[in-house]
């Protein structure tokens, strides 16, 4: 990676090296000078405010002090914090700057993002030749890492081996962060293997390094070597399967360190909540909503948040309109939670009233604010309250929108069918602000409004995207020309994502019963009740069918007969989980379902009357929102 530094880089660096054999006390004669007490406690007692720095330092030029190298190292490190250019110009004034004024800057651009500056002032030091520690090079090596300069980071590597400073520990898990986050794991792995003691600490960044490139087996591999594991250990290793997905491993491995006998902190208990939160683990996430009390966790705003979160997202908003009620102190992060809960329930008013009520109450609203209420309006067809919402971030915030919130506005569009709007809209956007996920879903609102002619074009530039595309785009426009019984062209785009070694993200659905989850694929075979669950459900295409259901065959995107068509539809995967659901628990209770994928029009036409039928209320999950299914109406009011 390239980077924006002196020219003169590499010969400073070459200087640098070569300045290790000069003695340390060629760099400075700091000992020769006195030391200004007065200052440096006027220092001390005014570190806040910038005015009140400056005037000390007047001070100390009028006493003549201001070379006092104690008085410069406290000016230089408040000048960081305060001001980055008035400690520049200091630095730059000051007689031979030792090694700690060296470092209390390089420190201070990293804290204010000028990593450039940061690596081309320690390349510096070469020429001054002064000689850096452990320190100096941890905080050059953080500026490395934060601006992913790994070719630089080689050097400094190779400059620290030859000063005898390669076996510092701190510098060795520097360099092993940096390796890591750039995807030079076996580098990484190699510098992790020469530290001669190995600590909780170094083996916890290595597995954080192979979480970040997926690579989960070689993070456990990392986690097993360790003879003592503690709680942060426990906690990064099952931060990093959530990451990665592997949730139900999340949920195992934070079982197995209960059984351990070691005890979770906050920040485990948000992880695991996470878990729960996209599994829709409520039952598990409700008992561990308890255990943390037991274990007297501290109910912060991050931990509300991750509660809120958890009970929103696993189909009780009631539960999390209590916990975020019963807040005493929130912040713009829990009424994020609580808007981004109600929008996926289809709550568009409380939504809106209640952020509504978070510009009363002064809080300042951020973006993620806005895509929660954008999606509010866009599940309550509130196209004009949008438009007014998505014109007061610029104006009355200073939020420039992102691709987020213009695909709000093109899914709010395309929802009402305004469809030559919504593609003028994207138009109008530019380029860098279009993503697939937006063509997509115009592209489904074309086929839902039946309008071909705009649903071309969108097909026609979301192929253009095809370096960009997903499983999901490739499904999404064969099954839009599959839609018109164009077959061919469905096939073919079917035909390049085989070719391109894309595979198709199989429609998933999962219920928890007694705090086990359960995962179903279309037609799934596996599961050890198979037979009863499928009697169920040929009992459930009766009593619906009684009911005047009639399969909806279009929507098997298929070249096959409508009676094929209508065995595919039958074995979908939630109506599998449903049938599950209703043999295994009690009659009346609440079935909940998360699929990862979007509920097609015929489920959604079954799962009404199922509800109807069988007296319960069925609540789903799908990928854009929660349905709640009652009496045989759905909350979305068929309108998702």
């Amino acid at each position: 990676m390239s980077i924006l530094v002196l020219p003169s880089v590499t010969a400073n660096l070459y200087n640098l090296s070569n300045s290790y054999t000069y003695s340390k006390s060629k760099t400075n004669n700091d000992q020769n000078l006195r030391r200004d007490t007065e200052i440096i406690s006027l220092l001390q007692q005014n570190r806040k405010n910038l005015k009140h720095v400056e005037s000390i330092h007047g001070k100390a030029i009028k006493k003549g002090t201001e070379q006092d190298p104690f008085v410069v190292f406290d000016l230089v490190r408040l000048y960081c914090k305060l001001n980055i250019d008035h400690a520049t110009k200091l630095f730059h004034c000051t007689h031979n700057p030792n090694v700690y004024l060296y470092t209390s800057l390089i420190d201070g651009f990293v804290s204010f993002g000028s990593y450039s500056a940061a690596i081309a002032l320690y390349a510096q030091m070469g020429h001054k030749n002064v000689f850096p520690d452990s320190y100096v090079v941890t905080s050059v090596l953080k500026a490395c890492l934060l601006q992913r300069a790994l070719g630089f980071g080689r050097e400094v590597h190779a400059q620290v081996l030859k000063s005898g400073l390669g076996l510092d520990r701190s510098i060795a898990l520097k360099f092993i962060e940096l390796y890591g986050k750039c995807g030079e794991l076996e580098d990484a792995r190699k510098v992790f293997d020469k530290i001669p003691e190995r600590d909780v600490v170094a083996h916890t960044v290595m597995m954080a390094s192979y979480f970040d490139h997926g690579m989960v087996e070689e993070a456990i591999g990392v986690f097993d070597g360790l003879k003592t594991q503690d709680t942060v250990c426990w906690t990064a290793m099952i931060h990093g399967l959530v990451r990665n997905g592997e949730l139900n491993r999340a949920l195992e491995m934070f079982r197995e360190m209960q059984v351990k006998g070691v005890e979770p902190n906050e920040v485990t208990f948000v992880c695991v909540l996470s878990a729960c939160s996209q599994l829709g683990a409520l039952e598990l996430g409700r008992w561990i909503h308890i255990y943390m009390h037991k274990c007297n966790v501290k109910f912060n705003q991050i931990v509300a948040g991750a509660l809120i979160n958890m009970y929103s997202r696993c189909g009780d908003i009631d539960e999390a309109q209590l916990l975020f009620d019963d807040m005493k102190v929130k912040d713009v992060s829990s009424y994020n939670s609580m808007i981004c809960g109600l929008a996926l329930h289809g709550m568009s008013i409380e939504a809106i009233e209640l952020f509504r009520e978070m510009l009363k109450q002064g809080i300042r609203p951020n973006s993620i604010t806005f895509v929660g209420v954008l999606n509010a309006c866009s599940h309550g067809g509130l196209v004009e309250l949008a438009f007014e919402i998505f014109q007061s971030m610029e104006t009355l915030y200073g939020i420039k929108p992102d691709i987020e919130h213009h695909g709000c506005m093109v899914d709010i569009l395309g929802r009402v069918g305004r469809l030559e709007e919504a593609y003028n809209f994207i138009d109008r956007i530019g380029a860098q602000n279009v993503d697939d996920k937006m063509l997509c879903s115009l592209l489904s609102a074309c086929k839902i409004h039946g309008n071909s002619e705009v649903g071309e074009r969108v097909a026609k530039r979301l192929s253009e995207c095809s370096s960009r595309m997903d499983s999901g785009s490739y499904m999404m426009l064969s099954n839009f020309y599959a839609s018109l019984g164009r077959w061919n062209f469905a096939a073919e785009f079917r035909e390049k994502m085989e070719k391109g070694g894309i595979l198709k993200e199989p429609g998933c659905s999962s219920i928890e019963v007694n705090n086990v989850i359960h995962e179903f694929l279309a037609g799934d075979l596996r599961h050890h009740e198979r037979r009863s669950i499928y009697r169920k459900l040929e009992e459930l295409n009766y009593l619906t069918k009684l009911e005047g259901y009639s399969p909806a065959t279009e929507v098997a995107l298929h070249d096959i007969d409508d009676k094929q068509k209508e065995l595919a539809l039958a074995v979908h995967s939630e109506r599998l989980a449903i049938s599950y659901g209703l043999i295994s628990t009690e009659p009346h209770t609440t079935l909940r379902v998360v699929k990862n994928l979007r509920i097609c029009d015929d489920c959604h036409a079954m799962i009404k009357l199922v509800a109807k039928i069988t007296s319960r209320k069925i609540v789903v999950r799908d990928r854009n929102r929660f349905h709640h299914f009652e009496n045989g109406h759905c909350s979305c009011k068929d309108y998702w």
